[in-house]
């Protein structure tokens, strides 16, 4: 595996290399990454995968400066998944200069759910993954990038992003990896004890209640939503949102959609200190 830091490197190593299916992270790896590049594997012919941790999408109160670094483990585990190139840039490659100029989303999608608790947070992201793809696929013609699909809303709106600015570059999106018990895998649980990581998985039984009920039509789907949400207050939890949405737009479903319309559940709440988000697709 090649490991670059500049974008002029990475441009380098890619040349003539035909397309490159790229997997974006922020390091701190799992197995629900490493799935992703396996994944990439099979839609390009050379895999890329960056390690960035992108300070734009980090609010000021937020875990920025004790995020988890494990360069190493990270490298290993990435030459083992088969990663061709690791581009790893400080932040001075990405960002030489003050990113005056950034990606603002649209606020119909971006403005809810983890856009409403995390303000900012998407123009930090559509900000990095745009220029992630501009020095990945700027000199190959365009090619294949792979997001997991925990964080589903972010999937979505990089989905839009390509769309819009009609980017040469088809997403494929990862289903979630999940611990046994059915916790989401995240970077972020490393931060939970032993106990918590045993108390994590409530958050994915929320959501599977959530999305029966709604299924079924057992009661107004806003009392369905404050049920759940008041149940994990009851296990210790803090959310900030359990919700069904369309799958196709992340709005609010009419009562008719929630018989047979493409729904998903999604929920963001702390467990102690640690913020976790998840989402089940009914």
């Amino acid at each position: 595996m090649l490991i670059v830091h500049s974008i002029a490197e990475l441009r380098a190593a890619l040349a003539g290399r035909g397309r490159p299916a790229f997997v974006p992270t922020m390091g701190n790896l799992h197995a629900g990454h490493l799935s992703l590049v396996q994944l990439a594997r099979q839609h390009g012919d050379v895999t890329v995968a960056s390690i960035f941790v992108n300070r734009l999408q980090f609010l000021p109160h937020e875990d920025f400066d004790s995020y988890p670094r494990t360069w190493d483990a990270d490298c290993s585990q990435l030459q083992a998944a088969g990663c061709d190139v690791l581009f790893a840039p400080r932040e001075a490659d990405l960002y030489p200069e003050p990113q005056t100029f950034k990606v603002q989303p649209d606020p119909a999608l971006a403005d809810m759910l983890e856009g409403h608790f995390r303000p900012g947070f998407f123009t930090g992201v559509c900000t990095v993954v745009m220029k992630l793809f501009s020095a990945v696929f700027a000199s190959t013609g365009g090619g294949t990038a792979v997001f997991g699909k925990k964080d589903y809303q972010q999937l979505m709106v990089i989905q839009r992003m390509v769309q819009q600015f009609a980017l040469p570059i088809t997403i494929v999106a990862g289903e979630t990896a999940r611990a046994q018990g059915g916790l989401a895998l995240s970077s972020r649980n490393g931060y939970l004890s032993a106990e918590q990581l045993q108390q994590a998985t409530a958050l994915s039984q929320a959501l599977r209640q959530l999305a029966d009920a709604a299924r079924h039509g057992r009661m107004p789907l806003a009392d369905l939503e404050t049920q759940v949400q008041g149940l994990l207050r009851a296990q210790g939890w803090a959310p900030d949102y359990l919700t069904v949405r369309q799958r196709s737009d992340l709005q609010i479903p009419s009562v008719s959609a929630l018989g047979s319309d493409p729904l998903v559940a999604l929920g963001a709440a702390k467990l102690g200190s640690t913020r976790l988000i998840d989402n089940l697709e009914f």
